[in-house]
């Protein structure tokens, strides 16, 4: 059997890993595909590297550029790639541009696709991560599914149930197989922060941070917040421009992006993350830290209902009445049902098991 995994985007290293691992144990010949969605030092390479994550095979080195541009270059580099490889099956992880572009490419060429993290669902279509996942859905052979939602989802959508798996969070694979290393690393004490003592922030989503108005009031609850809670707030290369043009409290302190281990130390240790983030709402949960979610809408819902997240909006005096109440009260969690740490090997049982002899349409609809 022949698989070509496709990562593209920070978030997809994390996911990818632990499925490229599994299916390698298993026997399967892995191609691994670096689409270049993200590409410099800080998005890309430090994940490699910190993840173990082995060099890609092929690296198709796409660059910025605007929704339609790269989604149009990664489809025209790729098409060669599944023209010469000839896989059994092309993987796709989350919501991004590139994973969307590929399965395109290998559902047009007759390979089997399947996605990991099907059935997400925010149903905010200015959202172009939602059309980028019900689209890669659309095409999909095998929609691997993170949490019960994601499965209801696709069952009300009209998908057979052959296609639908539900595996478990990648994501949390990733986090519980590198928590050791990472809270061993010095990141607290090179910064100056004590465990508990301290927020931490990422915000990158258009709808938060390219209209100043919206980014001056996220800022603004920010700077309030800080009086009483110092806030760490590692700029994403969209986010930087806005940011820096606003401006910032000194008890808001803005370092360049973190490598994953890093990350990984500082929210695992925070009293309360603040995130526009589909991946920290989950990583947050699996720790059991308080997060707030500063939007109106999230394809994780799983993290409000079992976990630690509460989805908040952009309101400034809402995001500090809520933040505020977590200080005082603090919070209860738990963790999803298979969130486990095994997510994998469910995915690679279901990709190596015998495929259809043909390709049948994607849902009975």
């Amino acid at each position: 059997m022949r698989a070509i995994c496709v990562a593209g985007a920070r978030p997809n290293f994390m996911k990818i890993k632990p499925v490229l691992a599994a299916l390698e144990r298993r026997g399967v010949e892995v191609i691994l595909v670096h689409t270049g969605q993200h590409y410099d030092q800080a998005m890309s390479a430090t994940f490699f590297d910190e993840l173990d994550l082995r060099a890609p095979d092929i690296h198709l080195a796409n660059g910025s550029g605007t929704h339609a541009e790269q989604t149009g270059r990664v489809m025209t580099a790729f098409e060669p790639v599944v023209d010469t490889y000839r896989p059994d099956v092309v993987v796709v992880v989350g919501d991004v541009n590139s994973s969307m572009a590929c399965a395109v490419v290998a559902a047009k060429a007759g390979a089997l696709v399947a996605h990991v993290e099907a059935g997400l669902r925010s149903r905010d279509w200015s959202m172009p991560e939602e059309v980028n996942r019900v689209v890669t859905d659309r095409v999909s052979d095998f929609l691997l599914a993170p949490s019960e939602d994601a499965v209801a989802n696709l069952r009300a959508e009209g998908y057979r149930a052959d296609q639908i798996h539900l595996v478990g969070n990648v994501m949390i694979d990733t986090l519980k197989a590198n928590l050791a290393r990472a809270e061993a690393r010095p990141v607290l004490s090179v910064l100056g922060l004590d465990p508990g003592g301290y927020g931490l922030v990422t915000l990158h989503r258009p709808a938060n941070v390219d209209d100043p108005v919206v980014l001056r009031g996220l800022l603004h609850a920010l700077d309030e917040l800080a009086a009483d809670l110092p806030l760490l707030f590692p700029l994403h290369p969209r986010a930087r421009a806005g940011v820096e043009a606003i401006g910032v409290h000194d008890n808001v302190r803005l370092v360049d992006p973190l490598g994953y281990l890093d990350f990984l130390a500082l929210e695992a240790r925070a009293r309360l993350v603040l995130t526009d983030s589909g991946g920290v709402q989950e990583e947050t949960t699996a720790l059991g830290v308080a997060c707030l979610t500063l939007r109106d809408n999230t394809e994780r819902p799983i993290t409000v209902e079992h976990g630690t997240n509460r989805l908040v909006g952009r309101d400034p005096a809402r995001i500090l009445g809520e933040a505020h109440t977590i200080l005082r009260e603090g919070i209860t969690a738990r963790c999803p049902p298979l969130w486990d740490g095994h997510a994998a090997d469910r995915i690679a049982d279901v990709l190596a098991a015998p495929a259809p002899t043909t390709r049948r349409r994607p849902t009975d609809l």
